[in-house]
């Protein structure tokens, strides 16, 4: 079966290479010359564990191409995907559909034959409908179905999310297209995973519930951990004792500096404006977001408290900046309100992070960027580990401590204790719940 993508950024390139895995013929097409001319030359522009070597593979293999031209890409394809980005919208929270409804407008004007339009991007309740009114406006005779396919992909375990999935949501109203969204996921069928169909405003919304809900547990988690350091209890040994109940599920109930990324953030914002539009506000929702950007701040506050009340003249060690490990992705991540926070405070900050140095300079001007948390550490008043990588997650922590000036260590992602850092030579220790 051929499938064009529309959009090679993070949900249109995992999901392109891994529909091409699946034996399945897949264009994918873009705007951006420069990035497409480094997929062609085999360069992935994310960094996602085992993209590049899977893209490379189905290259190989011609079941995988790169185009800018989108005519050329849903020529003869039974499906054309859109993923293009739905950022929020300036001044009023909600996502832009801007980049969507102009693919729409382009697949009708190329449309010649039928195909089912899947809308894979994150889109409120009702931009389907919206969609299909797009093509239909731009080409009244078209042959075509519309369907939504929320994407569920984590950051870092996209691959594995992708083709071994919780379940498979497809919103259609119409059996032929449904018929083809089942041949396209037909190998995971095979496997028995799960593939839901629903309306398309059911598919729309199961996608916000599901992040909103995700986004939740987290705050959760982060506002029972203050509560914790007021009475003295472990966060840890509370998010296990919780997440034993196979009703609540131990996933998500990490206490840390908040949530970021490409999803939460964007996604909480758009559903509590999608309920302020429809009369029926969403509390909850709305309130995850607030207490969410009050967790980021209190880091800030638990970071100067450690280093005496300022870090005016410090040195700060920060050690990773990702919103999350195994991606490079800086979008709403803690880091954008900690470190700023930092350098305005008049610290001199380090900054060591294995894949956000390319786009952390430019969103964090005036820190120095290191290769090793040891060199970061090198006659640092403070040490901060923001995100968990792996790397840093067996550090010689008494090697660290003798090189700092003073040795303090806030461990806001809760990998080490307070007896491993005392052993090790810090004088000072702080983590997050405990």
């Amino acid at each position: 079966m051929k499938i064009a993508m529309i959009g090679t950024g993070y949900v249109g390139l995992v999901s392109g290479v891994c529909f091409s895995d699946f034996g399945h013929e897949v264009v994918c097409v873009d705007k951006d010359p420069r990035k497409i001319d480094r997929l062609k030359n085999g360069e992935v522009p994310i960094y996602e564990p085992g993209l590049d070597d899977l893209m490379a593979k189905n290259v190989n293999a011609g079941r995988l191409s790169f185009t800018l031209d989108l005519a050329e890409a849903i020529e003869g394809a039974e499906a054309v995907f859109i993923a293009v980005g739905t950022p929020t919208r300036r001044g009023d929270g909600h996502a832009d559909l801007t980049y969507v409804m102009a693919a729409a407008e382009e697949i009708g004007r190329a449309l010649k034959h039928y195909a089912v339009v899947v809308t894979k991007s994150t889109v409120p309740v009702g931009t389907n409908a919206k969609v299909a009114e797009t093509i239909r406006a731009a080409a009244p005779e078209a042959d075509f179905d519309v369907a939504s396919n929320p994407e569920f992909l984590r950051e870092g375990a996209a691959i594995d999310d992708f083709m071994r999935p919780d379940r498979v949501v497809v919103g259609t109203e119409s059996e032929r297209a449904q018929k083809i969204m089942g041949e396209i996921y037909r190998p995971l069928f095979l496997r028995d995973f799960p593939i839901m169909y629903t309306d398309l405003e059911t598919a729309e919304m199961i996608k916000y519930a599901a992040n909103a809900f995700l986004a939740t547990k987290i705050t959760f988690i982060n506002e029972i951990a203050l509560l914790c350091e007021r009475v003295g209890a472990d966060v840890k040994q509370v998010s296990k004792g919780i997440g034993l109940d196979g009703r609540i599920g131990n996933k998500f109930l990490h206490a840390g500096p908040g949530y970021g990324g490409s999803c939460f953030p964007k996604d909480t914002q758009a559903l509590a404006r999608i309920g302020q539009d429809h009369a029926v506000p969403m509390q909850i929702v709305e309130t995850v977001i607030k207490v969410n950007d009050e967790v980021k701040r209190r880091m800030v506050s638990k970071i100067l408290d450690l280093c005496d009340g300022s870090v005016n003249g410090k040195t700060v060690a920060v050690l990773g900046v990702t919103f999350k490990p195994n991606t490079d992705d800086m979008r709403d991540a803690p880091a954008l309100t900690i470190v700023p926070a930092l350098v305005g405070g008049g610290a001199k900050v380090r900054v060591v992070d294995p894949q956000g140095r390319k786009e952390g300079e430019a969103l964090l001007p005036g820190v120095q960027w290191c290769e090793d948390p040891y060199e970061a550490a090198e006659a640092a008043d403070c040490v901060v580990i923001l995100t968990e990588w792996n790397e840093f997650r067996a550090l010689d922590l008494g090697r660290m401590a003798g090189r700092m000036t003073t040795a303090r260590m806030a461990d806001l992602r809760n990998v080490y204790s307070e007896a491993d850092a005392t052993e090790a030579g810090f004088a000072a220790y702080c983590a997050v719940g405990r």
